[in-house]
């Protein structure tokens, strides 16, 4: 199968990802493997211009990983997942996607 990105991840998703228990954070790197290859916004869906959301469900809770492409070497086209969280309401509260996109200018900077 073509893998049409790698993904990186920030302290802050990396941080998300170890505290959650272990078979949900097996699902979450599951879907992430998955969406690589497949594209589907059920697994990765965009959320405004420059930020996205790997999606996970596990045992009736929403999972959110927030992030960005970085397409700046033409050979290796990187998302980079900002950090995660539990959703708990209906839409992706927009103090998250203003998170992500605060952490997308610092990288960019950098």
């Amino acid at each position: 199968m073509i893998e049409h990105f790698n993904v990186v991840l920030l302290d802050e998703a990396e941080m998300f990802l170890a505290s959650l228990d272990i078979k949900v954070r097996n699902k979450i790197v599951f879907n992430i493997d998955k969406a690589r290859t497949l594209l589907d916004p059920k697994l990765f869906k965009k959320l405004n211009d420059d930020i996205w959301a790997f999606r996970t469900t596990f045992q009736s809770n929403e999972y959110r990983l927030l992030a960005f492409w970085d397409k700046t070497d033409n050979q290796n086209t990187l998302v980079i997942c900002t950090h995660g969280f539990i959703k708990k309401t209906q839409k992706i509260p927009k103090s998250e996607i203003h998170k992500a996109l605060k952490i997308r200018l610092e990288y960019f900077k950098a």
